[in-house]
């Protein structure tokens, strides 16, 4: 029997046309990492600031993270942070024009921001048996997709 597995999907016949996507996630935290962070007391550095960096790379690495996704030219990309409670939402829209969509890089830019957030408060969230209770990253999904004409 013999079994082929796809590559790279073939996309070189399909239009170029607008793309937007838009996704979010939550990083739960303690009341005491969530205060460090929104203080700017946190010993690695400015979490937002590190965060949003992290998530736009990953944005634009995502063919090297996620095996079967496209180079993508992009053309904008934008990072939001928001708290609902001790939570901190990431929120990543990217836009390009191209021949396939662009939620993935949305994602991974959420994933990698959250990740990155996590990473500098990580020793704040541990508790005396070195585990995270309170930590967790939830709701990642993509909240909007759009494809032109």
């Amino acid at each position: 029997m013999d079994t082929k597995i796809e590559g790279i999907v073939e996309i070189g016949s399909k239009p170029i046309v607008e793309r937007r996507a838009t996704a979010t996630g939550l990083l739960n935290l303690s009341q005491t990492s969530a205060e460090a962070i929104q203080n700017k007391a946190v010993k690695k550095g400015d979490v937002l600031e590190a965060s949003t960096i992290a998530a736009i790379q990953a944005v634009k690495d995502t063919p090297r993270i996620v095996p079967h996704c496209h180079p993508i030219p992009l053309e904008g990309c934008t990072v939001n942070w928001s708290w609902e409670g001790h939570s901190l939402r990431c929120t990543v829209h990217v836009s390009a024009h191209y021949k396939t969509g662009i939620e993935m890089e949305a994602l991974t830019g959420v994933s990698a921001g959250l990740l990155c957030a996590l990473d500098m408060v990580k020793s704040l969230e541990k508790d005396e048996q070195g585990q995270y209770p309170e930590t967790s990253l939830s709701e990642i999904k993509v909240v909007e997709k759009f494809k032109g004409q």
